[in-house]
Parts: structure tokens; C-alpha cells; sequence
């Protein structure tokens, strides 16, 4: 998707391609970070809203009727009575529930290609490790900057994941060189399908999203692909293949948790 603030589009935008997705079989759809609206953090706080709101209504209500699970990719959660905001990703089972909720951890406090982010001004940072059950799969649910985060996956797949979904405004100015990149590593080094909504094109005031949404196998490979414009890619999720690449190269179950220890702080001068 290339979302913007009008709230009304993004979902017309939405619920078109969830339908088409649907209509190819789909049975979990995956949308992009900030899909319902994408816009600065002030403007994002007033737009906020509670998890009983509209926008998250309309998801559960497509969700029921297409009877499909849906990872509400992430909208702007109004938590308590100040203007600060969560970025929240949901999981919506094939009833219309919400089977899981997830606050984004890392915040995007970069300069990058130009551009000024500092998400901490108006969101709130998560503080729990997050997964859910859709059909067969155990998924594992991420957003965005978290991807840079590789401890994040690995906690993932010991507790079970065998899917981690990664909605996205992922940058242009970084996408081109780190976005499929650090997709597949996490995907190989996890031996887990990687599910990838990215944002394309451009978002007022300055926002570039590189757009490529994609998904993964546990052996790296690219099943299926969103090579521009708005549009789903789909792909059978085979797990006997993610058995089968777990058995041929045990890397999981080979690791040796008595020989590592988790590094003390190391500060700015890291």
C-alpha cells in the first residue's frame, strides 16, 4: 500500500486488496505498518485510536466475513489519556477476534537519506515479546525497525514460531541495500517463513517507502513478491519443508546455550 492520512482511503485501499487476496485463496493476510493512516507522530496522535475503535472494527469485520486471519499490520493505538500513541500490530483470527496484540519495541530514531524520524516524540515503546496462532502456523509478530533486531527473531523461534510477520514503512533510502537482505537472514538464520507488508512510494511531508513486499521461506528464498505499486503477493506456506530444513541442518537445535553469555551494556562508546 501507499497510505496517507486520509483514513477513508486507506481503508477503501485495504479491504480491495484483502478481498482479491481472499478470492486467490489466501487464509492469512498480512497489511503494512501505519496502513490505515501514515503521517507525522503529531499527526498520527490525533488520528489514534482505541482498540474498540473504528478502524481495527473494520478489520475484525473483514476478517469474519472473508474468513480469513489478518495481521492488522500496525495502527496508531490511543493508550491512556495523553497524546502518546503505541504502534500496535494486531492479530485477528478467521472469527473476527483479536487473538493477539503486539507493541512495536524499537523505536526509529535515525537520520537517514535526508530525513529526520524520532518515533520516540510520540509513541509509546512495547515491552513484550508477542505470538499468536493462525490455522497451523505460530506466528510471531514484529514491525519495521525491529528487523534490525536479530535476538528478537531468535526469541521468536525458540518459543514456537514457525511465521513472523514484518509490516512495514520501511525506507527507500535503506530498503534498496538492507530490506530483502536482512528478510532472508532472519528467515535462514530462524529456519521460519518471513511474511513482509511494506509501504511504497511516497507519504507526505517527506516519507519514501521502498515498497518490495515479499515472502520467505526458511531457506531464504523469495516465494512470492510485490515488485511495485499497490498489490498482494501469496504463496503456499509448506511446513513439512520447514521441518524438513530444520532436520537437514539442525542449526536450532544445535545451539549451545551454556557457552553464551549475554553482554553487559556496552553505552555509547559501543
Amino acid at each position: 500500500m501507499n497510505s496517507g492520512v486520509e483514513v477513508d482511503r486507506n481503508l477503501e485501499v485495504a479491504e480491495r486488496l484483502l478481498r482479491s487476496a481472499a478470492g486467490e485463496g489466501a487464509e492469512l493476510a498480512v497489511l503494512p505498518e501505519k496502513w490505515s493512516a501514515l503521517a507525522p507522530g503529531h499527526v498520527l496522535a490525533g488520528l489514534a485510536e482505541p482498540l474498540d475503535g473504528p478502524v481495527v472494527a473494520a478489520v475484525r469485520d473483514w476478517a469474519r466475513e472473508l474468513g480469513i486471519a489478518i495481521v492488522a499490520g500496525s495502527v496508531g493505538e490511543r493508550i491512556g489519556e495523553g497524546e502518546r500513541i503505541a504502534n500496535t500490530s494486531l492479530l485477528i483470527d478467521r472469527e473476527g477476534e483479536i487473538a493477539a496484540v503486539y507493541r512495536k519495541i524499537h523505536m526509529f530514531d535515525v537520520e537517514v537519506g535526508g530525513v529526520v524520524y524520532r518515533e520516540s516524540e510520540h509513541e509509546q515503546p512495547g515491552g513484550e515479546v508477542v505470538h499468536g496462532t493462525a490455522g497451523e502456523l505460530e506466528v510471531g509478530m514484529t514491525i519495521c525497525y525491529d528487523l534490525r533486531f536479530p535476538e528478537l527473531y531468535r526469541i521468536l523461534a525458540l518459543r514456537g514460531a514457525t511465521a513472523v510477520t514484518v509490516p512495514s514503512a520501511f525506507t527507500a533510502a535503506t530498503g534498496r541495500d538492507h530490506w530483502e537482505v536482512l528478510l532472508r537472514a532472519r528467515a535462514i538464520e530462524n529456519q521460519l517463513f518471513v511474511l513482509a507488508a511494506n509501504q511504497h512510494g511516497t507519504a507526505a511531508p517527506e516519507f519514501s517507502s521502498w515498497g518490495h513486499s515479499m515472502i520467505v521461506d526458511p531457506w531464504g528464498r523469495v516465494l512470492g513478491s510485490v515488485p511495485g505499486g499497490d498489490g498482494h503477493a501469496i504463496a503456499d506456506l509448506d511446513l513439512g519443508e520447514l521441518r524438513a530444513v530444520r532436520e537437514r541442518l539442525p542449526s536450532l537445535a544445535s545451539r549451545r546455550e551454556g557457552a553464551y553469555a549475554w553482554p553487559v551494556e556496552a553505552g555509547e562508546h559501543a
